[in-house]
């Protein structure tokens, strides 16, 4: 059986590991004013920096319609695949996952992963479901195994400024200036399929990066050797290489992959957001 595996852009992959292993992405719709766009196609994440600094808005993202999804699974049958199973950003940050549905059901042999995530947290998945294909996995059989390990995923991040939180509505004004006031650098987590305020070190940026990674290491319990991510928005100097370095310094994982976020991270969260995302359960999914 010949599998496709694809998920939708927001899974932050690099550009090597998606022609690597030949997968296919669906890039959601990135609005800027009345320009649409497409993540990763027509808009990348400096084209919205570039976007605040002159007209100090933010983009507005968009899912693609079911219409377009069955256009885009069909494509591969076309193509000759037997099958295809695809991830999407988590149902209750977009309507993706429920669009994708919507056309998965018109069609024979297309399973639909909720990643419960954003970003290389659903990234992790994809990859992993790569590596069931090169296994002889069937289509059931990666859908079942994605599905059972999305609580396992864990992701997070680190943000410096909360500028573009506070611009795209996603904390209030009053918790914006208490922040800078404190200098609190919070830590985001994706929990049941929503972002939330883990903790909120405060002090210098890279203190509190140091700090987020020990919080990281002390949740990394039960993790899969196999990989973990470092993924980040636009860096100050030293600060992504400080991090490998310490994830490096566990001697837990036996890849360790940087990233550069995509358009759907940085406009939630701004330059200087880095995160460290694995999964933990040991690689042992029954």
């Amino acid at each position: 059986m010949k599998i496709k595996i694809c998920a939708d852009s927001t899974c932050d992959l690099s550009r090597e590991h998606i022609e690597k292993n030949n997968i296919g992405i669906m890039p959601l719709h990135v609005a800027l004013g009345t320009d649409d766009r497409l993540d990763g196609v027509t808009i990348a994440p400096e084209d919205i920096y570039k976007y605040y600094s002159t007209e100090k808005k933010l983009p507005r993202s968009g899912a693609r319609s079911a219409e377009e999804y069955k256009e885009f699974f069909q494509s591969f049958f076309n193509d000759g695949y037997d099958a295809v199973v695809h991830y999407d950003i988590s149902s209750d940050m977009s309507s993706s996952y429920d669009n994708a549905c919507v056309a998965a059901n018109e069609l024979k042999n297309v399973y639909v992963v909720d990643s419960r995530n954003l970003s290389t947290g659903t990234g992790l998945l994809v990859l992993d479901a790569c590596d069931m294909v090169n296994q002889g996995k069937t289509a059931q059989e990666i859908y079942e195994r994605s599905k059972s390990r999305v609580g396992a995923v864990r992701a997070s991040f680190i943000i410096d400024k909360l500028e573009f939180l506070y611009k795209g509505g996603r904390c209030s004004s009053l918790a914006y200036l208490g922040a800078n006031l404190l200098q609190i650098k919070p830590v985001i987590e994706v929990k049941d399929g929503l972002m939330g305020i883990a903790s909120k070190p405060m002090g210098r940026y890279i203190r509190c990066v140091e700090k987020y990674a020990a919080w990281v290491r002390n949740n990394c319990t039960n993790a899969d050797k196999t990989r973990c991510f470092v993924t980040h928005t636009q860096m100050d100097a030293g600060i992504t290489e400080r991090v490998i370095e310490i994830v490096k310094s566990w001697g837990i994982f036996d890849e360790i992959i940087e990233t550069t976020a995509g358009c759907t991270i940085t406009t939630h969260c701004g330059a200087n957001t880095i995160g460290i995302l694995f999964i933990n359960d040991n690689g042992e999914v029954k």
